[in-house]
C-alpha cells in the first residue's frame, strides 16, 4: 500500500531534479517520516498537558506564587539534515532530461534557502556509523509493485487540476520506480508542459501502488471506488487499450457504464456511445490500489523539520 513517505520521496525527487542536486534515498526518508510523526505526536501531547495546566493556581496565597518550574518541553527527535539524505552520485551523471531552473516566486516560501543547505558533494555515506540506526532491513522482491504517480495543481479555493499522471503495470523496485515516474509524470506527460520550479507551491502528488490484477468476467463486473480498469479491444482492425485508476470515476462522478465508455474514448474509440457493447474482443482487467496524496505544505513542513534538526 502507498504511504505518505512515498509521496514525500516523489516531492524530494522532483525538487532535487529541478535543483540539479543528487536524488534522495527512499529508505532513509521512510525512517525520517516515521520519526517526524513521532516528534509531532510528542509535541501535541505536550501541548495538551500545557492546556490542562493553564488557569489560576488555587494554591497561591498572599501574593506568593508557586516557584516550581514547568517541566521542559520534550526533546525533538534528532535526524540528519536534508542535505545528507541524498544518494551517492552515479558514475553516469545526472539525467539529461532535467529542465533549466526557473526563478522562485515569493509565494514559494524561500525555497532557495532550503537548497542553500544542499551540497553536490554530500552523500548518504558521509554519515558513517551514525546512520546505521536509519537503515531498514534489506528490500525484498515482494516489495516491487506496479505504480502510478499523479501530480495535481491545487488552487487557493482547493480545486484540483490534473498536471501529469504516468505509471507502469510492470512491477518496479519502489525506490527506482517512484523516482522515475515522479519525474516522468512531471516532465514527460505529453498532455502538459513540463512542471517548472515556480509551480511547486501549488502542487500535490499522489502515489498509487497496484495490486490484485484479475480478468473481469464481464465488462461491468467491477466496483466503483475499489477497482481500476485496464481495457483492450479491436476496432477497425486495430488494437486499442487504456487504463483508469480506481479514483478516477469517483472524482468525475461517473457511473460504471460512463466510466467504461470514457475509457474506450481515451483509448481511441470514436463510435457511438450506445454501441460500446458491439465493440469486438473487449477485455477488461480489474485491479486495486488506493491513492495516497501529500500537498506542498505538508512536504514543506517535513522538510523544514529535517533542516531544523542537528545532523547525526
Amino acid at each position: 500500500m502507498a504511504t505518505p513517505a512515498h509521496c514525500i520521496y516523489c516531492f524530494e525527487s522532483l525538487y532535487s531534479s529541478l535543483q540539479g542536486s543528487e536524488p534522495p534515498i527512499l529508505r532513509v526518508i521512510e525512517k525520517l517520516w516515521e520519526q517526524y510523526n513521532m516528534a509531532k505526536l510528542e509535541g501535541e501531547q505536550y501541548d495538551e498537558r500545557e492546556d490542562d495546566e493553564d488557569g489560576p493556581n488555587e494554591m497561591e496565597t498572599d501574593g506568593e506564587s508557586d516557584l516550581t518550574e514547568d517541566p521542559p518541553p520534550p526533546t525533538s527527535l534528532r535526524a540528519p539534515t536534508i542535505n545528507r539524505l541524498i544518494a551517492p552520485s552515479p558514475s553516469s551523471g545526472s539525467s539529461s532530461s532535467t529542465p533549466s531552473l526557473v526563478s522562485t516566486s515569493s509565494s514559494s516560501r524561500d525555497l532557495a534557502s532550503a537548497s542553500s543547505k544542499s551540497s553536490s558533494n554530500s552523500s548518504f555515506f558521509s554519515f558513517g556509523r551514525s546512520t546505521r540506526s536509519l537503515r531498514p532491513p534489506p528490500r525484498s522482491a515482494e516489495d516491487d509493485r506496479p505504480l502510478f504517480v499523479t501530480w495535481n495543481t491545487v488552487s487557493r479555493s482547493g480545486n484540483r487540476t490534473l498536471r501529469g499522471c504516468i505509471g507502469t503495470f510492470e512491477a518496479q523496485e519502489l525506490s527506482e520506480g517512484l523516482r522515475s515516474y515522479a519525474l516522468t509524470s512531471a516532465f514527460d506527460d505529453s498532455r502538459f508542459p513540463p512542471i517548472a520550479k515556480r509551480e511547486l507551491p501549488s502542487l500535490e502528488v499522489g502515489v498509487t501502488l497496484l495490486t490484485d490484477f484479475e480478468p473481469a468476467p464481464t465488462p461491468l463486473s467491477w466496483d466503483l471506488g475499489t477497482h481500476g480498469l485496464r481495457i483492450s479491444f479491436t476496432y477497425h482492425s486495430r488494437r486499442y487499450g487504456a487504463t483508469y485508476l480506481p479514483f478516477v470515476p469517483i472524482d468525475q462522478g461517473w457511473t460504471k457504464e460512463e466510466t467504461l465508455i470514457s475509457l474506450m474514448r481515451k483509448a481511441g474509440w470514436i463510435g457511438r456511445k450506445e454501441e460500446w457493447r458491439k465493440v469486438g474482443d473487449l477485455k477488461v482487467v480489474r485491479y486495486q490500489g488506493r491513492k495516497v496524496s501529500v500537498g506542498y505544505e505538508e512536504w514543506r513542513e517535513w522538510r523544514d523539520w529535517c533542516d531544523g534538526t542537528d545532523a547525526c
